[in-house]
């Protein structure tokens, strides 16, 4: 029943093989050994019992019979605590990486892929958008806004070392690029014209990896070519937005590139922008049909797998406290019905209903605490790993620990007060006839 909703989750095709003989003896094992598992326990206590003291009623097993309850209770909710620690860690690394500046303007800022036509027909698509008020401004690339598609080494700059090689991301631009990404330059210019063949503009990554002093001006060699340094652009995320920023170096080149970067117009609906994009690429690139992708989206992208495993870690998370408190429940239904004479005792005594709830729900609170205990380390241990492929991460505090442990007690709580106030309220004049 929830196989469509995990395949569409989590984006698989995992399907039932109904028809393999394989899988219904493996299906058949599994109930067999859990059925084996589950009743090993009490057959092998029952017939441990001596008849002769059972029938006279000298037999008493005491607190022993709960031991094996309490340990499966224990671990139950230290599972179940751990996984909640891992879902708030998750969330916060993600938010942390969400609200991280991404160096560039990714509000209205679209992409679509270029081809002939469009290379042909560009100054002219330019001009028209521009003038009908549909975009503020647009240029080309050869990579995505959110992606870098070509490394590459550079020969000279000055203060290289013999021998050394640096490698970083390379991408040629037109005009306007900039602009285009809303990427502000820190020092020197942006590029004159499409035809400023001769200069590169570095991010400040490239600028500290290749440790020049006063960069701009200064001469590079790249492909047998020189270049001189026009400007330096504060870096942007254009890789992952969980890593430092990529080191970058930009070219001005006239001819075909391979990505249309175009941002719309703040005084235009969306909506009714990409109709009129629509047939004015049209216009221009009839043998093509328009296609787009906002770039705000691509780069949500980047976070679809730690928001599966975050929302993986939370559905196996109440899975897992669903199960805790069965058991929890259960447990408290068996010492509820252990100490019915000593509640009704107690009760006769002048007990009040809050002194038999407190009675009855500070041994599993003890036990819910000795889960986060074992929990908290783990779930630190694994966490702190996962966190260390992240160059940029939050760091754990004592906080998710508290709020995880406070959670567990508030639920081990909700669920034993049902059985406690149900014994508390109970006749005692009628539990002691019946013991």
């Amino acid at each position: 029943m929830t196989l469509p909703a995990f395949n569409a989750l989590t984006g698989g095709k995992i399907g039932i093989p109904f028809s393999n003989a394989f899988f219904w003896l493996l299906m058949f094992g599994c109930v067999l050994l859990t059925s084996i598992i589950a009743g090993s326990k009490p057959a092998f206590y029952l017939s441990s019992f001596q008849p002769v003291q059972v029938l006279k009623g000298t037999m008493h097993p005491g607190k022993t019979r709960s031991v094996s309850r309490k340990i499966l209770v224990v671990l139950q909710f230290s599972c179940s605590i751990a996984l909640i620690i891992s879902t708030v860690i998750i969330y916060q690394q993600i938010q942390y990486a969400k609200n991280r500046p991404s160096g560039y303007d990714m509000n209205r800022l679209i992409q679509s892929a270029m081809n002939n036509d469009l290379d042909k027909n560009f100054t002219a698509l330019k001009n028209e958008l521009i003038q009908k008020g549909i975009v503020e401004s647009i240029t080309t690339s050869t990579t995505p806004a959110t992606d870098v598609s070509w490394h590459s080494d550079i020969d000279q700059w000055p203060g290289k070392n013999a021998g050394e090689t640096v490698e970083m991301g390379t991408v040629f631009v037109s005009e306007d690029y900039f602009k285009t990404m809303g990427m502000a330059m820190k020092e020197g210019r942006n590029f004159t014209n499409i035809y400023d063949t001769t200069s590169v503009i570095f991010n400040e990554a490239a600028i500290s990896r290749l440790q020049i002093k006063n960069p701009v001006s200064q001469s590079i060699t790249y492909g047998k070519k020189q270049y001189k340094i026009a400007g330096i652009v504060k870096d942007a995320l254009m890789i992952s937005p969980f890593s430092s920023a990529d080191p970058m170096m930009f070219y001005c080149y006239p001819t075909r590139q391979n990505i249309m970067l175009y941002r719309l117009s703040p005084n235009i609906k969306t909506q009714d922008a990409i109709v009129q994009l629509t047939s004015v690429f049209n216009k221009y690139s009839p043998a093509y049909p328009y296609k787009y992708s906002f770039v705000d989206e691509n780069y949500a992208a980047k976070f679809k797998l730690e928001v599966l495993i975050g929302k993986l870690s939370g559905i196996f998370a109440m899975l897992a406290i669903f199960i805790s408190c069965l058991g929890l429940f259960g447990l408290a239904a068996y010492v509820a019905e252990q100490r019915t004479k000593e509640i009704g005792i107690r009760k006769i005594l002048g007990a009040s209903v809050l002194q038999i709830w407190t009675l009855l729900s500070k041994d599993f609170i003890v036990l819910v605490l000795i889960s986060c205990v074992i929990a908290s380390p783990v779930a630190f241990y694994f966490l702190n790993n996962w966190l260390l492929k992240y160059n940029y991460r939050i760091n754990i505090g004592a906080g998710v620990f508290i709020l995880s442990g406070l959670m567990a007690i508030i639920i081990t709580i909700v669920t034993i007060s049902f059985q406690a106030i149900k014994v508390a309220k109970s006749n005692p004049v009628k539990t002691l006839r019946t013991e």
